[in-house]
Order: C-alpha cells, then sequence, then structure tokens
C-alpha cells in the first residue's frame, strides 16, 4: 500500500491524500488551496494522477479547502463516486455551485481587468471550473451513514465518525487489506473543539497503524469561550455606541451558524438587545436551513434554543439577504448593523463589498471569528495591515479589527492532544498535517516527545510504502 500527501503538506488548505492498493487507488478529499494569487495559480496546476485511474474519492467534510477542487476532478475526467456524510451530501449541493459562481464570476472580472501581465490575466480569464462541472461532481455524490461500516472492492473497508467540526464532518477510519499485510489508517480530518456550540464533540479514536492527524492550531491554545463571548458583547455594544457597524466575515457554513447561536443566546440573557443582524450571503441562508433539517447531530443546548427561537418571544431582528439588490441595500446601513457575511477568510464573496464599505471608517470594528490563511485578506487584516486592496482599490484599513479565536471550529493544543491520548498504543507511523509549519511542527514535537510517538510532518508529494521497513525491522 501507498500514502501520498497530495496536499495540506506544511500548509493549511488544499487537503488531499492519496491510497493506492493492489488495482485500488483513491483519494481523501480533494481541496482547493486558499491564500491569493499564488494559491489559485496552483489550483489550475494539473492534478499529480490521472483523475480518470481513480475509484472514488473519500470527503471527510464540505469545507472548500476539503471539498473544492471536486468539479474540477469531474471536469478532468473522474467518473467514480464520491462517499461522504448525508450532511456533508446536503450541503454540497449549495457549496460547490456557490464556488463555481466565483470561479465563473472572477474569470469574467480577470478578462474585464488591466493587468500588465498578459498571460496571468489570460489564464485567470478562465475558470477552474463552471457551474456545469459542479453539477455533474454532485451526480457523483453518495451519501453514507456516521458509523456505517462500507465494503470498498475486495480488499478496503471504511466508515466515517462524527469529527464535531462542522455539520456533517468525518473522521475516517480505513481497513486496508494488502498484500504487505493488513494495515488500519485514521484520518482525523479538521477536529472539531469539544463542548463547543450546536455540535457534538469529536468521536475518540482507540486504535490505528497509521494516523493522519490535523494541526491548525497544534501549537497553541484558544481563548476561553466565556471570555470570548464577554469580549464579542463588548465590541459590539460599544460599535454601536459609535454608531459604526460591526462586520463579521464568517464561514458560511459551521462559523455563520455558530455566531447566531450565540447572538441568539446573548439576546435571551439579555446582553445583547435590539439588535439588526443582516446574513448576507445566500449560501448561508441555505447552509442554516439545512443545518435546522440535521436536529439529530445536535447537542441538547442547541435543541433548547431551537425550542426557545421556535417559539418567538423576544427574537433578535435577523434578515437574510437574497438578492444582490438587497446587499447594496446594506451600503446605505450606517449604523447599528450586525453584518455577517462570507467568504470567511475574505478572499471572494460579498465580505469584500462591506470591508470596502467600512474598513476606512473609525466607528466600525470588523470581528475575525476564524483561521486566516497565509496570503487571504483577513490575515492581512489580523497581522495589522494599515492598508489593503479590494477590487484594485487601496482601503486604509480605520476601522477596528479584532480575533476572536474562542470561536474556532478546530480543535486547538489541548484538545489535539487530549484527542491523541486516547489510542490504546502508539500507531506506527503518525503524520502531521493541515497546519502551517510552525504548528505542525510544534505538535509533532510534543507527540514525539511526550507520547513517544513515531511522528513526523510531510512535505507536498511524500509518499509512505507500507510494511514499513527499518533495518533488520518490517512493521506491520
Amino acid at each position: 500500500m501507498k500514502l501520498t500527501f497530495l496536499g495540506a503538506a506544511r500548509e493549511v488548505t488544499g487537503s488531499c491524500y492519496l491510497i493506492e492498493s493492489g488495482t485500488l487507488r483513491f483519494l481523501v478529499d480533494c481541496g482547493m488551496l486558499q491564500g491569493g494569487r499564488a494559491a489559485d495559480a496552483r489550483n489550475r496546476q494539473s492534478f499529480a494522477i490521472d483523475p480518470k485511474t481513480l475509484d472514488f474519492v473519500l470527503l471527510t467534510h464540505a469545507h472548500i479547502d476539503h471539498s473544492g477542487l471536486l468539479p474540477k476532478l469531474t471536469r478532468e475526467g473522474f467518473r467514480g463516486p464520491i462517499l461522504t456524510t448525508t450532511a456533508t451530501a446536503d450541503l454540497l449541493e449549495v457549496m460547490l455551485p456557490d464556488s463555481a459562481h466565483i470561479q465563473e464570476a472572477e474569470a469574467e472580472r480577470a478578462a474585464r481587468g488591466h493587468h500588465s501581465r498578459k498571460r496571468a490575466r489570460t489564464m485567470r480569464a478562465v475558470p477552474i471550473y463552471t457551474l456545469h462541472d459542479a453539477e455533474a461532481c454532485l451526480r457523483q455524490v453518495r451519501p453514507v451513514n456516521y458509523d456505517e461500516k462500507l465494503s470498498l472492492g475486495d480488499n478496503v473497508t471504511c466508515a466515517f465518525r462524527d469529527a464535531g467540526h462542522i455539520l456533517g464532518s468525518a473522521i475516517l477510519e480505513l481497513w486496508v487489506d494488502d498484500a504487505g499485510g493488513a494495515v488500519k489508517l485514521v484520518f482525523s480530518g479538521d477536529l472539531g473543539q469539544p463542548g463547543r456550540a450546536i455540535l457534538r464533540d469529536p468521536t475518540r479514536i482507540a486504535e490505528a497503524d497509521i494516523l493522519v492527524m490535523e494541526s491548525t492550531y497544534g501549537d497553541r491554545a484558544h481563548r476561553d469561550q466565556a471570555a470570548t463571548i464577554d469580549e464579542m458583547v463588548t465590541i459590539i455594544s460599544e460599535t454601536n455606541r459609535r454608531g459604526g457597524n460591526v462586520i463579521m466575515p464568517a464561514f458560511a457554513v459551521g462559523r455563520t451558524q455558530e455566531i447566531l447561536y450565540h447572538l441568539n443566546c446573548l439576546t435571551r440573557q439579555g446582553r445583547l438587545r435590539d439588535l439588526s443582524i443582516f446574513i448576507d450571503s445566500p449560501m448561508a441562508d441555505r447552509a442554516t436551513q439545512i443545518t435546522k433539517q440535521h436536529l439529530e447531530l445536535f447537542d441538547e443546548q442547541a435543541l433548547r434554543l431551537v425550542e426557545w427561537h421556535d417559539n418567538g418571544v423576544n427574537l433578535p431582528m435577523m434578515h437574510f439577504t437574497a438578492s444582490v439588490e438587497e446587499s447594496k441595500a446594506l451600503n446605505r446601513v450606517r449604523s447599528g448593523a450586525i453584518i455577517i457575511s462570507a467568504s470567511g477568510m475574505c478572499t471572494a464573496g460579498r465580505i469584500r463589498h462591506h470591508l470596502l464599505q467600512n474598513l476606512p471608517r473609525p466607528e466600525c470594528a470588523v470581528l475575525i471569528t476564524g483561521f486566516q490563511a497565509q496570503g487571504t485578506l483577513g490575515r492581512h487584516l489580523v497581522d495589522g495591515a494599515k492598508r489593503v486592496r479590494i477590487f484594485g482599490e487601496d482601503i486604509a484599513v480605520r476601522a477596528s479589527v479584532h480575533t476572536l479565536n474562542g470561536f474556532s471550529a478546530h480543535a486547538d493544543r489541548t484538545a489535539l492532544l487530549d484527542w491523541a491520548a486516547v489510542f490504546r498504543e502508539s500507531p506506527a507511523q503518525v503524520f502531521i498535517t493541515h497546519g502551517e509549519a510552525s504548528a505542525a511542527d510544534a505538535l509533532a514535537r510534543t507527540l514525539r516527545d511526550d507520547f513517544g510517538w513515531c511522528v513526523s510532518v510531510p512535505g507536498p508529494g511524500r509518499t509512505l510504502d507500507w510494511p514499513l521497513v527499518t533495518p533488520g525491522k518490517t512493521v506491520r
């Protein structure tokens, strides 16, 4: 058996792993890289493998950095099934067409633009994939239930376990009966932070021969959520007193629903009053409706809030904007609004228009609630940029910018180590992925020093051959 790291190796986005066993070839995830023009150029490169030779894809969850190149895979000849949880399958119906729309819109904008580098402009004027490609890809999606064991070919079995990251997110357990011997692989996917609102905690896994583990926050702990909520209340209250708006870039799937949950809780508790909340993202609207259709995945606290919300008493004013005209009308709202919009890293979508309007205004505030990859507009804001470029304009950053990492959907360092501590025996080989180099190295070092695990941080394209052969010893 061979395992090759095609993406999310020493970086956070672009999750993609190739497994080859006997005559079977398949991927775990096929994600898009995020982080400016360099990421865009890499997304346009040919796949490292011929998509026509793949038998199937196993998808851990719907976030674009895990699913976003699936339509390109289909476009280039992949015809096999895409297996994922039922909730993820529902979310893909929203996310992949939306991603295709962004590709087409950005290609059209590039075609109209005036760039000095003609070749780069020409490349960007062609979408990575189209709505037609996304719709064709969706026809290949096959939903499966959590904890159901699936036989894939003659020698591979898999099961999806709840990862507690976003709705439908999964840890993958894979059993491969290979010529080199039976081997169990575990892909953590993106692990959720225990005790978070709405979703259940990540499933604990007891054993693995090979563990591929995420490390987004492998070098730091999240702020206590109670303190984070206190800070959010203070920022919203002070911004309202100054006569400004609060702009919240949020991932349409997961983060938007969690923020709405907390704003509802704060209203019910009387800590915030007379809120005017605008969710300016058609995808977030649809994702919220899908979330409500999967109450079986909620924790008890979230179910109680749903019951309160359904009673319709003392609710905040909450409006989902549907049309472009409604979105543009928000530019005329100069104070008292909380505007939640995608994308979460400010790389595309309507959030850029709201930042364009509100960043130059010192009475406004920007609340960053999720991880910002290197090279993204969101990362520039977090790093304290005084000026940023949006739609070709040079914009002064006069609004206050706040980072609230207590809302992160990713497990922090402590939670990652607690999850790893449940393994009854050390895996034969552990690979740390889906983290910037500093975070991945820090987590790997702790697992090596404190757990005694055999750990490495693979670079892009690294291949593991199983069984492992060391001098005088073969490990199965």
